[in-house]
């Protein structure tokens, strides 16, 4: 183990001149694996520099015999012993996690089962588990297997449950060794060995139940090898399980490989170290743009938190209104039992009395129903009496104003008459006129005396005819006068009769009135009584109605109370919803984080990439065509190289950007395969 750690020494660690130097000799192919190349081999070197330190010291460690005596010389030889296992198992488990590492990345592929590194640290991490065991005894016979403790990493971690099932449910594994080796194998798949491992050690009183005290896994180089299974996540490695024989295997450390990688390991430690300064302006940005990220992030969980904080102070408002309205639920509640059995003491007096008063109405208002009817009867009667009057009345009036018509009438004839004589009288005077006037023109002129003569004859017959009209109207007028004359006397008649008839209807009238008026006096008297039955009626209707009220206060009382008990049941539902809310959160907050430490890692993963300026690109990359005005030039966001459009079409989400963004062919590639890696 000496001779393997004496080859390295810090002479053998290149100068800066030296790094400048190698920097301009440096090819553009390869760049995208150099950061990570560089990073994993700086890694290795200080791992070899420290446990070259760590032999060094444990050399030098105490083992000068002293003067005791045998028992505690064979305790300090058994410690030195055990001590010394543990250093050669951690020296060989660092010298293979570096060889592992340096071949991976050297082959930038994923890792097969057949690998003959892989396989070495398989046996040396079984070794290690191994180192310490204690022995249980069973009817079978003594049982060593480093199966048991890994079993515990299930009930510590429930992520590892699935690795547990798939392995029991391996039909080609029958023995514990096996099934220890089948679990290391998925635990390296998921690139969570280092975790499942660092439980185990957080729990050591559970470890001691399977390891010895001075066992690797319970000391201090336990942890150290956990340190060192962080670096093996760079690794991608598909192990298929099916097929092998992993019950049968002979666990043998092959040395050789170690000698010959560590020979070899000299020259090609100074190409990596050069990328990391080329790549430093880079990784700084990148830096700043995720520092940004995670401060935003931590101001969002920040204002979570302040927002959880203010929800359960409303939760703690809400139940103390919950309680509240609860105690006032219960007042009610005897407030309402109160009113109920007061109401329902009333309601009985109330029924009982207005029964009492009801049978004493009914009683009355018999008696006063068979008044009323005889009364109403005697007034039906009169009324028949007065209407055959009043009929008679009516006749009679209307016989008098038929008189009267007629001798209207017939002095408006005797009227008319009188007119028209007076109209002939005039007429005649106007003849008489004429007739004068023509004699004087007669005289006057001779030619015409034969037409006038003629017009006087005609003028003449009219006369006549006028005369003989005017004897017949005087004869008609004498005939009308003496009938008016018997008519007035007719009329004269018929009026000292019609008022001895109105002196015995008057006094037939004033017989009524008088008894009319006494009924109405027995009326006013009976509706003075049903007033005053009314005015009992109505109160108590307006007790009834005080009741009514009463029972629709009660009943508002029951709403109110249901009210409440729906508002309690909504505060619940609510206090429910928010009880979800904070879940939601919580789960919210638990995935952030688990976004954050993937950002970390892919910042691990993705240090050390150049932006490329676009004046020192004149070819595309990938299929080397030149720029021109229709060729463009197009950034890729993973590595930072320039392409053209058709070598730079695709589109992903990357850590560093919230959208997805343009990548190159060989970047979609790697990422896709990544990401499938780790979803397996």
């Amino acid at each position: 183990i000496k001779e393997d750690f004496e080859i390295i020494d810090k002479k053998q660690i290149p100068s800066t001149a030296e790094l400048k130097n190698e920097e301009k000799e440096k090819t553009e192919e390869g760049r995208w694996s150099a950061p990570i190349l560089s990073l994993a081999k700086k890694a290795s070197e200080n791992l070899a520099l420290s446990y070259g330190n760590a032999l060094k010291s444990a050399s030098l460690v105490g083992f000068i015999p002293k003067a005791v005596s045998n028992d505690s010389t064979a305790k300090t030889s058994a410690r030195c012993h055990t001590m010394e296992e543990r250093t050669n198992l951690m020296n060989m488990m660092k010298l293979s996690i570096k060889i592992l590492i340096q071949s991976a990345l050297s082959l930038s592929r994923t890792l097969d089962s057949d690998f003959p590194p892989l396989q070495q640290f398989f046996v040396v991490l079984e070794h290690c588990l191994k180192h310490g065991l204690k022995v249980k005894k069973t009817f079978i016979g003594q049982n060593k297997s480093f199966f048991g403790p890994l079993e515990l990493v299930e009930k510590l971690c429930p992520e590892a449950s699935d690795i547990a099932t798939s392995v029991k449910n391996l039909p080609e594994l029958k023995t514990a060794v096996g099934r220890g080796r089948a679990w290391l194998y998925l635990a390296l798949m998921q690139k969570k060995l280092a975790d499942y491992l660092k439980v185990l050690l957080d729990h050591k009183h559970l470890l001691s139940e399977f390891y010895e005290p001075d066992a690797l896994m319970m000391e201090e180089e336990g942890a150290v090898i956990v340190g060192l299974l962080v670096g093996l996540n760079v690794i991608d490695a598909n192990l298929c399980l099916k097929g092998e024989d992993l019950d049968s295997q002979v666990g043998v450390i092959d040395f050789s490989l170690y000698l010959k990688e560590t020979q070899d390991s000299d020259g090609k430690q100074d190409g990596g170290i050069t990328a990391v300064l080329d790549q430093k302006h880079y990784v700084e940005e990148l830096n700043r743009h995720l520092s940004c990220t995670v401060a935003d992030l931590q101001n969002k969980i920040d204002c979570l938190e302040k927002t959880n904080s203010k929800l359960q102070e409303e939760l703690a408002a809400a139940t103390d209104r919950i309680g509240a309205l609860q105690e006032e639920q219960q007042q009610l509640k005897q407030q309402n039992e109160l009113i109920r059995e007061r109401s329902e003491k009333s309601v009985e007096v109330t029924k009982e009395d207005t029964k009492v008063e009801l049978d004493t109405y009914k009683q009355s208002r018999q008696g006063l129903d068979e008044m009323y009817s005889d009364v109403w009867k005697q007034l039906k009667e009169e009324k028949k009496i007065r209407m055959e009057l009043e009929k008679e009345l009516e006749l009679q009036i209307g016989m008098k104003t038929e008189m009267e018509i007629a001798m209207k009438l017939l002095e408006k004839d005797t009227h008319e008459k009188q007119d028209t004589l007076v109209a002939l009288r005039q007429q005649l005077e106007e003849v008489k006129a004429i007739n004068l006037q023509m004699f004087h023109k007669s005289q006057n002129a001779e030619c015409s005396l034969q037409q006038k003569t003629e017009a006087i004859s005609s003028f003449e017959g009219k006369t006549n005819e006028m005369m003989s009209s005017m004897k017949q109207m005087e004869e008609r007028l004498q005939h009308a006068e003496k009938a008016r004359q018997a008519a007035e006397e007719r009329c004269t008649k018929m009026k000292q009769e019609l008022a001895g008839r109105l002196d015995t209807y008057r006094q037939q009238m004033s017989q009524l009135d008088s008894k009319c008026s006494t009924l109405e006096k027995e009326l006013k008297s009976e509706k003075e009584q049903r007033q005053s039955l009314q005015k009992e009626l109505h109160q108590e209707k307006d007790a009834t109605t005080l009741l009514k009220t009463e029972l629709q206060q009660m009943e508002g009382l029951k709403k109110e109370l249901r009210k409440l008990q729906d508002e309690k049941q909504h505060l619940e539902k609510v206090c429910e919803e928010q009880e979800q809310a904070l879940q939601e959160m919580g789960l919210h907050l638990s995935q952030s984080k688990l976004k954050m430490e993937d950002i970390k890692e892919v910042n691990k993963a993705l240090k050390g990439h150049t932006w490329l300026k676009d004046d020192e690109a004149t070819h595309c990359k990938q299929c080397e065509k030149e720029f021109s005005i229709s060729r463009r030039k197009h950034h890729c966001r993973n590595c930072g190289d320039i392409f053209c459009n058709t070598c730079s079409s695709n589109e992903l989400a990357l850590p560093s950007y919230p959208k997805p963004v343009r990548v190159c062919d060989t970047c979609h590639t790697l990422l896709l395969q990544r990401c499938s890696s780790n979803s397996s």
